[in-house]
């Protein structure tokens, strides 16, 4: 039994299998542990590498495109028992992936960054995202 202030965090594995359902075992409790967490029976975080791992497998293993990889991933972080605390940066690193062909990695820190908080890298994308920053070239 779980405590109310219980909060899991999900594992890629589970997301994609919610999300594929292509497993007859994992499939169906992944989509009910989802339902519950839609539907904020439950509460749940998604972490950022989480995201990182599922787009990458979702584009490079499974070949699905940008666009329904963002949708997808958007409308599950916008369920009422989520409650990671950077919703808005996440949403906003995956539109921008699904606008740019930019790594998802760089579209996080595109995201995360500010005046006070700017990427030093040596990737010219973050040139083309007008991102906050530094570049080293």
């Amino acid at each position: 039994m779980t405590s109310q202030k219980t909060i899991y965090l999900i594992d890629t594995n589970v997301i994609l299998r919610y999300l594929l359902d292509d497993h007859p075992e994992f499939s169906p409790k992944a989509a009910r542990f989802m339902m519950k967490v839609a539907n904020a029976e439950i509460k749940a975080e998604i972490l950022d590498v989480v995201l990182i791992e599922c787009i990458y497998v979702m584009e490079k293993h499974y070949k699905i495109p940008r666009k329904v990889i963002v949708n997808r991933l958007a409308r599950i972080i916008g369920f009422d028992g989520i409650v990671t605390i950077n919703k808005v940066i996440l949403i906003n690193a995956l539109l921008t992936y699904q606008k740019h062909a930019i790594d998802i990695v760089d579209c996080l820190l595109h995201a995360y960054s500010s005046k006070t908080k700017p990427v030093v890298s040596f990737d010219r994308d973050f040139e083309k995202l007008n991102t906050e920053g530094f570049n080293l070239h």
